[in-house]
């Protein structure tokens, strides 16, 4: 009988030791993004935001429904066949809960599969391709990222006139599918804008010169107003576009917008339009009053294009954990499709049909009079989610 009492006690003193850690277990997220590369910039960003979005949104303590929250930085160099081992690495090795990732279309591409295979959400942030929510998407991907046709409708919106139009773009994944994207959405904003001839680089391309005489050619004796539209990601070939003097043919130049960095060479062109993803003196809200006081404070500017989507992916697997109460995977997909939460840019919500986060745009204008180097943008309008006619591209 005393042998049974101690058995008894024992097991389940084994018992408490197996259960007890499980509540205390770490909530593993995955962050995948092309530190190294061509996109570096823009990765280092979105590591930033994201990190800076988790301690807002967890008030500082990092742990969220009772786990504490570790993050596994993963860099892909931006190259589809790291980026796929990368995840998988994740998912497999590392146990985490949840993904997100990455800074190359081509690269988030490759992943894509991988989610499947692995039964594991993925949020994509900020990779733009159409595809990634179109016909490459399966149920386990969410965006946070703009993908290109909200940057296409933006762009087409601010174009509403008699316009004739020239695209410069990547020859890559990223340029085709914008491009594609603002063609389509020129029908779709009711622009009369005409477009005239389509141009593509190679994606590390420095000598413009051919490309951009192409395009004047196109342009040059055409009626009206003309516009070179620059769409690309990395840097940018606009200053370059703008020392071959488009102007001589009445040319406008036009681009989508970008990082802090590259916009600040940016000054000289005054009065030159576009549109953007994010902009930190655009959004008035509490929590982007918080990350421009934050970033100025830790990295001596304000937070960039990047960072505000990096905050927001963090803000949607915040919303998205506390929602389900729960890291499994069905119940994440179950609290996901429809959610709604806020970001320094403004509220997004997840389409249910393919995940994409609708949200809205800004079109700015680069100012006139700057106050100091990073005061280059003035609000133009913001385009509301409600008026930015995203189709839906999926085959569900």
């Amino acid at each position: 009988m005393k042998f049974k009492k101690l058995a008894f006690a024992s097991l389940a003193t084994m018992v408490v030791t197996l259960t007890a850690p499980v509540s205390a277990q770490e909530l593993k997220i995955a962050l995948i993004a092309g530190k190294t590369g061509a996109l570096e910039a823009y990765a280092k960003e979105t590591e930033a935001g994201f990190m800076m979005g988790l301690e807002y949104l967890t008030k500082g303590t990092m742990t969220l429904n009772g786990r504490k929250i570790k993050v596994i930085v993963k860099d892909d160099q931006s190259k589809p066949d790291l980026a796929k081992a990368a995840l998988a690495e994740a998912y497999g090795d590392d146990k985490v809960d949840i993904a997100v990732g990455t800074t190359s279309s081509g690269a988030a591409l490759a992943m894509l599969p991988v989610a499947e295979e692995y039964k594991k959400v993925l949020i994509v942030e900020p990779a733009v391709a159409d595809a990634i929510t179109g016909d490459k998407w399966n149920r386990y991907i969410f965006r946070t990222g703009r993908n290109s046709t909200q940057d296409g409708l933006a762009a087409a919106a601010t174009l509403m006139g008699d316009v004739n139009v020239a695209f410069l773009a990547q020859d890559y994944a990223f340029g085709r599918d914008g491009i594609k994207a603002f063609k389509e959405s020129l029908a779709a904003v009711k622009s009369k804008a005409k477009v005239v001839h389509e141009e593509y680089a190679p994606q590390n391309a420095t000598d413009f010169t051919a490309s951009a005489q192409r395009i004047f050619d196109a342009l040059k004796d055409k009626p009206g107003r003309k516009i070179l539209s620059i769409y690309w990601a990395g840097p940018n070939p606009l200053t370059k576009i703008a020392d071959m003097k488009p102007e001589r043919y009445g040319i406008e130049l036009s681009a989508g917008g970008n990082i802090l960095p590259v916009m600040k060479g940016w000054k000289n062109l005054a009065g030159m339009e576009g549109s953007i993803y994010y902009y930190y003196a655009f959004p008035k809200n509490a929590m982007n009053d918080w990350l421009v006081a934050e970033n100025q404070k830790r990295f001596k500017q304000p937070p960039d294009f990047f960072t505000a989507g990096g905050f927001a992916a963090a803000s949607a697997v915040v919303t998205a954990l506390t929602k389900a109460g729960s890291s499994d995977t069905e119940k994440l997909i179950a609290a996901m499709e429809g959610l709604s939460f806020d970001t320094p840019k403004g509220k997004m919500t997840f389409r249910k049909d393919d995940h994409q986060a609708m949200q809205p745009m800004f079109h700015f204008r680069i100012k006139k009079a700057q106050a100091n180097e990073w005061d280059l943008l003035e609000l133009v309008r913001e385009f509301p989610a409600a008026e930015l006619p995203v189709p839906v591209k999926n085959k569900r």
